[in-house]
């Protein structure tokens, strides 16, 4: 791939974390490049530094080791193992609550909320909790 295909390069990336035991190495000197138009699958053993990565990438942990260098301005998403759903709120509610909290619920985002729920085949479970819906249900919710 040319470089001109390069969105995202990451070299010698290292994050150490501080435990009561002492230093941990969570990655250490990770080098790679994200091309245009690439699925990248980041696998490896629990403990790894897969979430650590990706939180640096996500811009969500900024104190790290190394250099990434962005060629583009991109988004970057990833899907938590466990959901972040209220379990005492309703479908709608959780779908809704980033909007409450920003501020910008309103009637045209409440109404695209519901168009989301119902593209993503969850308008008939919009009064459910969560504990009503499998975990690829969850996830959707969580995706809205």
């Amino acid at each position: 791939m040319s470089t001109m295909d390069t969105l995202v390069q990451i070299k010698n990336l290292s994050k150490t974390y501080e435990s009561i035991d002492g230093k941990v190495n969570a990655i250490k000197d990770v080098t790679f490049d994200i091309y245009k138009n690439e699925f990248l699958t980041i696998i490896g053993s629990s403990g790894c530094g897969k979430s650590t990565i990706l939180n640096i990438l996500d811009q969500l942990d900024k104190e790290y080791q190394g250099t990434i260098e962005f060629n583009e301005d991109i988004n970057i998403g990833y899907m938590l193992q466990e959901d972040a759903l209220f379990e005492w709120l309703t479908v709608e509610e959780n779908a809704l609550l980033g909007l409450k909290i920003l501020k910008k619920l309103n009637d045209e985002t409440r109404k695209y909320t519901i168009s989301l729920l119902d593209k993503y085949g969850l308008k008939d479970f919009k009064d459910k909790y969560p504990k009503s819906l499998s975990g690829g249900m969850r996830q959707r919710v969580v995706c809205i």
